[in-house]
């Protein structure tokens, strides 16, 4: 057998294995959807940064993040297990934006985005990066909680930075921000 036909047929017996070991996603799905959340207050987790899922799955498994029933379905995981799931959620594709904001909201939704750089931690198209959350295409009424959950503190980040952030926003930026993220 010839050195590159070998190091092919090595390669694809060594991913066979992994391919078998991937997790059953059917459960994350279910709530989640196939990339793009159907349930209103259920996030979108297709295209997610597979970093930021583990930290996410990591913080529901420890209790550092309470939201039934992701404390009961990450308490069972390894570590490994972690990063099986976040690496099968990541490769769900992202959604995509629904219909258009008006232009008055999409330019005081750009201010507050270019005031604050979100840009400089989820990424130049908001799509997130290694541990940041892709924004673009989420659901609003979940972006809206989670800002106001980020501007009240009751919500925990992996990074405290969100919460000063957030902190900032008035009520109304908030609903600007949700409306037209959900829409790119």
């Amino acid at each position: 057998m010839r050195p590159a036909t070998f190091l092919a047929a090595f390669l694809v017996g060594a991913a066979i294995p992994a391919l078998a070991a991937a997790p059953d996603i059917s459960a994350c799905v279910g709530c989640h959807g196939p990339g793009t959340s159907e349930t209103q207050g259920i996030p979108s987790l297709g295209g997610m940064p597979a970093l930021y899922v583990t930290n996410q799955l990591f913080m529901f498994r420890e209790g550092q993040r309470k939201a039934d029933p992701m404390n009961d379905l990450a308490e069972p995981m390894s570590d490994d297990d972690l990063k099986a799931y976040a690496d099968a959620i990541a490769a769900l594709p992202a959604p995509e934006g629904v219909g258009k904001a008006d232009a008055d909201m999409s330019a005081r939704a750009d201010a507050v985005i270019a005031k604050h750089r979100c840009q400089s931690c989820h990424g130049k198209d908001l799509g997130g990066d290694k541990g940041v959350p892709r924004i673009r295409g989420q659901r609003e009424d979940y972006l809206a909680a989670a800002l106001r959950g980020y501007k009240s503190s009751e919500r925990a980040g992996f990074d405290p930075q969100m919460n000063e952030v957030a902190g900032e926003l008035s009520q109304s930026e908030i609903s600007d921000l949700a409306a037209v993220l959900s829409r790119r």
